[in-house]
């Protein structure tokens, strides 16, 4: 069995953001037409008004200020309120290829390797543009990897599972190295019509390089001490859009074809079993909460990590125990938690101990435990 690291992050960031002010203008003059256009309807009990949105309701409810988008103009317009991602051409690299190549070639860069060291690539995401080809095998012509590739999806959970998956892979001497990325365009799926979630998601792309740790020369480096997965089946966080809709006329268009949630349920479930499972993978490693400098946790809500840390820790956590980037990124699925890690991982001390965490839909939790080298 080979010991294995991570040994190079990467991150694509769109070129464009969205304002919490900005989001809720454009939310606010769609209600404002909305209840304009039923206004007879409403007045007689037949349509339900609709209420607006502000600033202090998204920041108090998540935590977050801004998010990257792929395109703002789309999602801004009160006529629209979705991105516009024009279809290319069959012969064109897809546009989650594109992202995921761009974070691949810097998380390359950083672990120290070529495309000629990798023999696989994993797409971990939460939402595929298409059912086949792999975006995997289209990330790996693209950079041009020998080997293999394979798509997977536990939503938010993605990036854990794929980083389980890949370790796997390598401790048993099937890879020396894997790529392992993270392409979300989380704006696809979002309602911005749903005042309770218009604001949740953001747009990005994240990626890992994993490898034999006798073959590791990178300065980044982090130790896998190892991993835990954990799923639980919920309807709280749940997107019915798929190939059978066509099948079935009358739910075209429905409101369960987009992003939809019990949010104050996943809250009361998920923070627990987070917090349960993170807890047992350290004392199953022979190791204590207080041995851990950093938690890296899925960037979905403010109040939730915050609500883990304290449960794990027995206290607040400080900034630089877990870190935020949610504030300006927002929620980014399985992007999230690497963002984290990427952004917050050079200033540790070799021999830090570290908590690389996601969970959301399925229910779905991973947990990671990392040692700087």
């Amino acid at each position: 069995m080979h010991n294995v690291v991570i040994s190079g992050t990467g991150l694509f960031t769109p070129a464009n953001s969205i304002s919490n002010d900005e989001l809720v203008a454009s939310f606010n003059a769609y209600v404002q037409q909305f209840n304009a256009d039923n206004a007879e309807a409403i007045a007689r009990g037949e349509i339900e008004a609709l209420s607006e949105s502000s600033t202090a309701f998204i920041e108090k409810a998540s935590g977050i200020k801004s998010r990257f988008v792929i395109d703002k103009d789309g999602i801004l317009d009160p006529q629209r309120m979705v991105p516009r991602i024009p279809e290319r051409d069959n012969e064109q690299w897809g546009i989650l290829c594109e992202m995921g190549v761009a974070a691949a070639k810097q998380a390359l860069e950083r672990a120290g390797k070529t495309v000629a060291d990798i023999d696989g690539v994993i797409v971990a995401c939460s939402n595929l543009q298409r059912a086949y080809p792999a975006v995997a095998i289209e990330i790996q012509a693209a950079l041009g990897i020998d080997g293999w590739g394979y798509d997977m999806n536990v939503a938010c959970s993605s990036a854990t599972f794929g980083i389980q998956a890949a370790t796997t892979a390598i401790q048993t001497g099937q890879a020396r190295a894997i790529l392992m990325v993270n392409p979300e365009i989380c704006t696809g799926h979002l309602n911005f019509r749903d005042r309770d979630s218009h604001f949740i998601f953001g747009d990005a792309a994240t990626a890992v390089i994993i490898e034999r740790a006798d073959q590791a020369t990178s300065k980044h480096q982090f130790d896998v001490v190892g991993t835990k997965l954990l799923t639980q089946f919920s309807n709280n966080i749940r997107n019915n859009f798929g190939f059978l809709n066509r099948a079935a006329e009358e739910g075209v268009g429905a409101r369960d074809k987009l992003f939809m949630q019990e949010g104050r349920k996943v809250f009361k479930e998920v923070c627990p079993m987070v917090a349960e499972l993170i807890a047992t993978h350290l004392a199953e490693n022979q190791l204590n909460v207080s041995d851990v400098k950093r938690f890296w946790l899925h960037q979905a809500n403010l109040n939730m990590n915050l609500l883990i840390a304290r449960k794990l820790l027995g206290r607040e956590a400080e900034p630089h125990e877990a870190p935020v980037i949610l504030d300006t990124h927002a929620n980014t699925s399985s992007a999230g938690s690497v963002i984290a890690l990427h952004k917050n991982q050079d200033d540790l001390p070799a021999g830090s101990l570290g908590v690389l965490s996601s969970f959301g839909a399925g229910y779905s939790i991973g947990s990671v435990i990392l040692r700087k080298r």
